[in-house]
């Protein structure tokens, strides 16, 4: 298999989103400029924040998830928001690059891949987190969606982006306070009936409170899910008492 994937890569190059230079890897990321991305690590098990103690043997929460639990039971979060990656971001969400939604969706999976151990099961399925209607017919994608795509492959689970949608025309969750993030998304999702599924990945591209991903956790776990696990690119730090 490595040997098909040196020649694949010899007669189609990749080439680094960064410094443009040929990639020696099989995506477009050269492994200097991979090793400069903000990776996360020794962060809370539920919410994907950062802890000060130690988290190398044992999962950890941290202080407001113990105080007070999402809906959603771990979070795996790649990458802190910041400089590149919010780069990488805003060009697939506004600019419309999906090679770059390709690229940050077969470094989640890689990820991913890495963390769960032999006696973990992967999710059923993964559900992307949906945008209205109108929004989506504004930006022609959603983002979420297309870095699911490259996920599901790698891991060979199937992506259900149907069962769930955005019933409620939200203000951009970056234009607002943390307090009116809360009720902005409140109430902004419908799951379409009964669900079958024990255990489902919600993927989104970036957590910044968490409120997204919880309101469309509660409302999975309403619809008969079990368990919620959320996979993102990446985690913006914020100092907060609460989710």
């Amino acid at each position: 298999m490595q040997l098909l994937q040196a020649v694949e890569n010899w007669f189609i190059p990749h080439y680094c989103v960064f410094c443009h230079c040929r990639s020696d890897t099989e995506i477009n990321l050269c492994s200097a400029c991979r090793a400069d991305l903000p990776w996360l690590s020794n962060t809370c098990c539920r919410c994907a924040l950062p802890l000060t103690l130690s988290t190398e043997t044992t999962p950890l929460l941290c202080g407001a998830c113990l105080r007070s639990p999402p809906y959603f039971s771990h979070t795996l979060a790649l990458l802190a928001y910041q400089d590149r990656i919010t780069h990488l971001i805003n060009a697939i969400k506004f600019s419309g690059n999906l090679l770059y939604a390709n690229l940050i969706g077969k470094l989640l999976s890689q990820h991913i891949s890495q963390h769960y151990t032999a006696h973990q099961s992967l999710p059923e399925c993964i559900i992307p987190v949906p945008l209205h209607k109108q929004r989506l017919r504004g930006r022609g994608f959603n983002q979420a969606l297309e870095i699911a795509h490259p996920v599901a492959k790698k891991l060979a689970i199937p992506v259900d982006h149907d069962c769930c949608q955005r019933n409620k025309m939200t203000v951009a969750q970056a234009q607002t306070s943390a307090i009116e993030r809360k009720q902005n998304i409140r109430g902004a999702f419908t799951v379409k009936g009964r669900l079958h599924y024990q255990h489902v990945a919600i993927i989104d591209d970036v957590i910044t409170t968490g409120h997204t991903v919880n309101e469309l956790s509660h409302c999975l776990l309403a619809a008969g899910v079990t368990k919620v696990s959320v996979w993102c690119i990446a985690r913006t730090i914020l100092e907060r008492k609460s989710h």
